[in-house]
């Protein structure tokens, strides 16, 4: 079994969607050496979780998110080879029909070594929201700071929220190959929250030792 940790580390230098507090670490260690950290971060720093309520105005909030959408089977769909708008065209080229739990990695992966907000990150558009909608997707995360272009009006948010698809943002699918795993993506439990920073990983399951990992003969 192998884990795969999918997650930013929240830190002074995080880049932040343009309009949310930044991150603020401050060390504090009392007379008798106890150390502590004073956390000033906004509900959606680095990689979290965008529950309805973000949105929404009677929208569910996160702790009302069954953990059975956070946990469990999900397909990796490398996209990383498209420099534009994510359609439904791209979507559909990958044959990825029939996944509850999506995990997007494009370009973006490459930008979080940047303290700098990136504009012209890839996100999807509207019509492939509405797509993965219609497929019965439940989850969908994606490798920045939002699954919406930064110049959109919310309509890909829209979308997917209302569909009841929880959206994880942030991730850093870096060096992870296209595939299925197991998602374990556990966000932290803040009453009627819109949002929270979440410790996202990836599992996968090493073929049977002695086995090799590919074979169509029989017997093995």
């Amino acid at each position: 079994m192998t884990i795969h940790d999918i997650s930013v580390c929240i830190s002074d230098t995080l880049p932040v969607f343009p309009g949310d507090p930044p991150p603020r670490l401050t060390p504090r260690q009392d007379d008798a050496g106890w150390r502590t950290t004073l956390l000033s971060l906004g509900s959606h720093t680095g990689t979290h979780l965008d529950a309805p309520a973000h949105l929404l105005e009677q929208g569910a909030t996160l702790d009302a998110i069954p953990l059975e959408r956070l946990i469990g089977p999900c397909r990796v769909a490398d996209l990383a080879q498209f420099t534009g708008p994510i359609g439904a065209a791209e979507l559909r080229r990958l044959k990825l029909k029939g996944n509850r739990r999506l995990l997007l990695r494009t370009r973006n992966s490459e930008f979080w070594g940047r303290r700098d907000f990136v504009p012209d990150y890839a996100g999807l558009t509207a019509e492939a929201a509405a797509l993965l909608v219609d497929w019965g997707v439940n989850l969908v995360g994606i490798d920045y700071l939002s699954i919406e272009a930064a110049q959109g009006e919310g309509e890909v948010h829209r979308r997917l929220l209302e569909a009841g698809v929880v959206i994880l943002e942030g991730l850093n699918l870096k060096g992870i190959t296209a595939g299925d795993y197991e998602l374990l993506c556990l966000p932290l439990k803040i009453a009627a929250a819109d949002g929270a920073p979440c410790r996202a990983v990836l599992r996968s399951l090493d073929p049977p030792r002695g086995y090799p990992q590919h074979h169509t003969g029989w017997p093995p």
